[in-house]
């Protein structure tokens, strides 16, 4: 299936970055799309995408990018592979239709929307400068550096009952131990959920973090 996806902001000038959203699994484009207008009022000159994703949810409701029935450590990652060429076609097509390119683009993502981002590290070279990671996790921790190009900010509700906050520690611990670049926020008291500090720490982030690819 084709999904639905949100043009949260269109700039009237070519846009000079491309913001794309990824929800979770059981929801919609549409609630992505409310977190999208904080990027949008920080980055007046980007083109801002909720993305929805493309099956219905097996939940009866919502959509997601593969099924979480049953799902175990072990064949999560198969599902997971199973669906990033349609995740990495929608990404390289906004960048075709924006006229960005990968070092301009942001990808946003929450829950299951933030594996599918960050697995897509592990199987493209060249598709984003930044992810931002709301409470999710790898499928499996990357044995070999990431995409040398992307800087990760892992940002998670220390109270996560549905995505152990361990997943995101420890991914940022992988990383720097395999030489790549990511920030790690973790939010006391939040739950599997996203508040306003969050997303102004994601801000923040996306504004004032100089990576070290670009320091001289």
């Amino acid at each position: 299936m084709s999904s639905e996806q949100i043009i949260v902001q269109q700039p009237e000038e070519i846009a000079n970055q491309l913001i794309l959203l990824f929800h979770g699994v059981g929801d919609n484009p549409i609630s992505m799309g409310e977190i999208g207008k904080f990027f949008a009022v920080s980055f007046p000159q980007a083109q801002v995408i909720s993305v929805g994703s493309p099956d219905i949810c097996d939940f009866g409701r919502g959509f997601q990018w593969f099924s979480v029935q049953g799902v175990t450590e072990q064949n999560r990652q198969p599902r997971v592979d199973a669906a990033m060429p349609a995740f990495v076609q929608i990404v390289r097509d906004w960048q075709q239709k924006t006229g960005v390119t990968p070092e301009h683009t942001t990808l946003v993502g929450f829950s299951q929307g933030t594996i599918m981002t960050l697995e897509s590290t592990k199987v493209e070279e060249h598709l984003a400068s930044r992810i931002i990671a709301f409470s999710g996790r790898f499928s499996t921790l990357p044995e070999k550096p990431i995409a040398a190009g992307t800087v990760v900010h892992f940002i998670h509700g220390e109270q996560d009952p549905v995505i152990n906050p361990f997943q995101s520690k420890s991914a940022a611990e992988r990383l720097k131990s395999l030489g790549c670049e990511c920030t790690l926020n973790l939010q006391p008291g939040m739950g599997h959920g996203l508040d306003s500090h969050m997303i102004n720490t994601a801000i923040a982030h996306l504004q004032n973090y100089e990576p070290k690819s670009h320091q001289h």
